[in-house]
C-alpha cells in the first residue's frame, strides 16, 4: 500500500527548511537509513534518511523548495527493498561533463546548457548574469555512509561521493573520510589549483553556498583578481587543515625605540631602513633556534614532524594587488644592516608587482605587521604548511608599574597563532614571552643567538 513520506521533526523550534539536494528518484529502492534528501534549516544542513525499507514511487519536491515539518515529500511503498529489483547504479545523464569548475566564458556556456534540478536551483535574478553558474548536477545514487560520517565529511569540506569506502559493500566510515583528507592534504597547493571555488563546488561545505542577494536590493559583481583568489583559496585550505590557537602579549619597546632612532642613520648608509619589522625578524630567527618546533611542518600522511635546518622568514606585504608573502632567506645569517636593506628591496619589489613566484616559496615562519595602520591586536592565520605566524600591532604608550611607580612605557602588542597539532598552548606562550623579553633586552640576542 502506498503511503506518504513526510518531513520529520528536525529539532527543537525548527518548523521547516529549504531543500538543498534530493537524492532519491522515482522507482528507486532504498533501505532503512539511506539519506533521501538534505534540508537546510536556520542552524545547519540536515540529512533526512528513510525510516524503513521502501520503494520511492513519486517525488513531490525539488531543490530550492521550502518545506515544513509534516509536509509530504515522497509517495512510497514500504518494504520494497526486500522484493524489488536492484536500482540502476549508473550515474544520471548530464549535458556537460562533471569536471573542475569552469572559468571565463565557459561559465556562461555551462549555465545555459545545464538541465534538470541543478538548472532550476539557480537563484532568481541571475539568469542573465555572466557570473551565473548553476550548481553541478549531483548523482542521485545513495552513498552507503552513516549520518555521522556524512556530517564529518561535510564539516571537512569533502564531497563524500569522492571517498572510497572500505567497509562491507563499499560502506564509507570515519576512517575512510579522514584517510581521504590526509591524502589530499599532502599537497594542498595542488588541491586548490583545480580552479576557483564556486557555488556548488565539492570543496565548499553546503552551508556556505550563497543566497540570492539581489532579492533584497541592488548588487554589483566584480571578478576576483588573481592574487585575491589565490589568497582566498589558500586561506580556506589552511583553515580546513590547521587547528589554530592564538596567544597575545605585549613587549615594552621603550628602550628599543631609543636605540632604533639612534642607529637608524648608520643603517641608512647601508641602503636600508631600520624598521621595527627588521628587528623583529632578527629576534624571530633567534627564537626559532631556541624553539625548533616552531620551525617545522606536520606530515600527517606519514605521521612525521619535519624540522627545518634553515630559517627563511615570510613577510606579509600589503600591495595594491592584495596581500602577498615574499620570503627572506637565511635570516639567521644576516645582521640587522643586511636585513634592513633586504627588507626594503623586498617591500618595494612586492608593491611594484615584480615579486617572482619562487620568492614566495620555502618560508618557515611568517611575520605580519599591521602597526602602521593601527589596532590593538588581531588573529593572524598560519601560512600553511608553516606552523606559526607572528602578528604585530600598533605600539601605544601606557602607564606601566616599574619599581613601585607608574611610568609611561611604549608597549607593542604581539599576537602569535600556531598549529595546535604540533605546538601546545604553554609552548606558544613561552615562545611569545621569549620574543617580548628579547625586544625588551636587546642584549639577549647576543647571549642566545
Amino acid at each position: 500500500m502506498s503511503t506518504e513520506f513526510t518531513l520529520p521533526n528536525l529539532g527543537e523550534n525548527i518548523s521547516g527548511g529549504d531543500i538543498v539536494h534530493v537524492l532519491a528518484t522515482a522507482g528507486m529502492s532504498v533501505t532503512a537509513g539511506t539519506v533521501l534528501l538534505e534540508v537546510e534549516t536556520d542552524k545547519a544542513v540536515v540529512e533526512v534518511p528513510a525510516n524503513e525499507d521502501m520503494i520511492v514511487q513519486e517525488v513531490r519536491i525539488k531543490p530550492g523548495d521550502h518545506v515544513k515539518v509534516g509536509q509530504a515529500l515522497f509517495i512510497v511503498e514500504p518494504g520494497g527493498a526486500k522484493t524489488a529489483a536492484p536500482p540502476d547504479l549508473s550515474p544520471p545523464p548530464v549535458t556537460a561533463p562533471p569536471t573542475a569548475p569552469p572559468t571565463g566564458a565557459d561559465q556562461t556556456d555551462r549555465a545555459q546548457t545545464t538541465t534538470g534540478d541543478a538548472a532550476t536551483a539557480r537563484p532568481a535574478g541571475m539568469e542573465g548574469s555572466p557570473m551565473a553558474v548553476a550548481p553541478p548536477v549531483r548523482s542521485t545514487v545513495p552513498v552507503a555512509a552513516a549520518p555521522s560520517v556524512r556530517r564529518e565529511a561535510r564539516e571537512l569540506g569533502v564531497d563524500i561521493r569522492q571517498v572510497k569506502g572500505t567497509g562491507p559493500g563499499g560502506r564509507i566510515g570515519m576512517a575512510d573520510v579522514r584517510a581521504w583528507v590526509r591524502e589530499h592534504n599532502r599537497n594542498p597547493a595542488a588541491a586548490v589549483s583545480q580552479g576557483p571555488i564556486g557555488v556548488g563546488d565539492a570543496r565548499v561545505p553546503l552551508h556556505t553556498q550563497l543566497p540570492d542577494f539581489a532579492s533584497w536590493g541592488t548588487i554589483t559583481r566584480e571578478k576576483m583578481k588573481n592574487v585575491r583568489r589565490a589568497t582566498a583559496m589558500h586561506m580556506a585550505a589552511t583553515w580546513n587543515t590547521v587547528p589554530q590557537v592564538t596567544c597575545h602579549d605585549k613587549a615594552d619597546i621603550t628602550r628599543l625605540e631609543e636605540l632604533r632612532h639612534r642607529f637608524a642613520p648608520r643603517i641608512a648608509k647601508g641602503g636600508g631602513k631600520l624598521s621595527l619589522t627588521a628587528i623583529v625578524l632578527k629576534v624571530v630567527a633567534t627564537a626559532l633556534k631556541m624553539f625548533p618546533q616552531f620551525n617545522a611542518s606536520v606530515d600527517m600522511a606519514n605521521d612525521e614532524i619535519i624540522f627545518k635546518q634553515y630559517i627563511h622568514l615570510g613577510v606579509a606585504v600589503d600591495t595594491p594587488r592584495g596581500l602577498i608573502v615574499p620570503v627572506l632567506r637565511d635570516v639567521d645569517r644576516k645582521n640587522i644592516t643586511q636585513l634592513a636593506a633586504a627588507l626594503t628591496i623586498l617591500s618595494e619589489t612586492a608593491r611594484a608587482g615584480k615579486t617572482a613566484l619562487e620568492d614566495m616559496r620555502g618560508g618557515c615562519f611568517t611575520v605580519s605587521n599591521l602597526g602602521g595602520i593601527g589596532g590593538i591586536g588581531f588573529t593572524p592565520i598560519v601560512n600553511y604548511p608553516e606552523v606559526a605566524i607572528l602578528g604585530m600591532s600598533k605600539g601605544v604608550v601606557e602607564a606601566v608599574q616599574v619599581a613601585g611607580t607608574f611610568e609611561p612605557r611604549l608597549m607593542l602588542p604581539l599576537s602569535l597563532s600556531f598549529d595546535h597539532r604540533l605546538i601546545d598552548g604553554a609552548d606558544g606562550a613561552r615562545f611569545l614571552r621569549w620574543i617580548c623579553e628579547a625586544l625588551e633586552e636587546p642584549l639577549l640576542l647576543s647571549l642566545e643567538g
